[in-house]
């Protein structure tokens, strides 16, 4: 049996640190709950040196891309959340099968979404 309350504090602990990565690395949109990479006030500002201005494009373009697979994993965990909240009996389970996630694979990633069989998948 799946010790639902392991899970959620190790869900709400990820949750808050990933929360903090995400704060600090964009801005998130109140409206869609979307997050957005923001310009740092350098790369804002009218840049005439063409090197400058490409570093300032490439750490716009790094921050983004870290910052969508960030999101990705805050939005499984708040998923996950969701599942225990629901207290429907998804939690645990495998999205392609139906079948249990196997414990040892959700005490490694209580966020996981499928089973090992499924889980490249």
């Amino acid at each position: 049996m799946k010790d639902l309350n392991k899970y959620k504090g190790m869900l709400l602990e990820e949750r808050a640190k990933l929360e903090k990565e995400l704060s600090d690395l964009g801005i998130m949109d109140p409206e869609t709950g979307d997050w957005g990479a923001y310009q740092s006030e350098a790369g804002e500002a009218n840049v005439s040196d063409k090197n400058d201005a490409a570093d300032f494009d490439e750490d716009f373009l790094t921050r983004a891309n870290t910052l969508g697979e960030i999101e990705k994993r805050y939005i499984d965990v708040k998923n996950a959340l969701a599942k225990i909240e629901r207290a429907d009996g998804s939690f645990g389970k495998c999205e392609v099968s139906g079948k249990d996630i196997e414990e040892d694979r959700l005490d490694a990633n209580p966020a996981a979404r499928a089973c090992k069989e499924h889980m490249n998948n």
